[in-house]
């Protein structure tokens, strides 16, 4: 992914909605605010104002009944960062920390890591 496509959204939080939003459509076909507000364990009126941001910068579609889609850079910021998550997870789980705290870890540096490291660490995890 391009770098620059990344750093236009460059609130982690953002980011994190994005990533929950691609987990949460490989779990059920329509995903409303309360669904992601339940399972990232936030307000519903949070939720709304995160999602009022997304919609804005273009990332998210949300229809007449409220269900909610990435849209295709959305979708690309979302799998870049869960990427980035699940194979940061992976190395700290593979250095011998335990998974629960790998997955916290890997959820706050996943966005802060340049380019050049985290492809760096990718490789030592293949």
């Amino acid at each position: 992914m391009d770098k620059t496509n990344v750093t236009t959204l460059k609130i982690s939080s953002l980011q994190d909605y994005l990533e929950r939003l691609l987990m949460l459509s490989k779990e059920k076909k329509n995903i409303r605010n309360v669904d992601l507000a339940n399972k990232l364990n936030y307000s519903k009126a949070s939720v709304s104002v995160a999602l009022k941001k997304l919609k804005e910068e273009g990332y998210v579609l949300i229809d007449e009944k409220g269900f909610i889609t990435l849209t295709s850079s959305g979708l690309k910021i979302a799998e870049f960062v869960l990427d980035r998550h699940i194979n940061l997870t992976k190395l700290f789980v593979q250095l011998g920390v335990k998974e629960n705290i790998a997955n916290d870890d890997a959820c706050k540096i996943e966005h802060i890591i340049s380019n050049e490291t985290y492809l760096a660490l990718k490789k030592l995890i293949k």
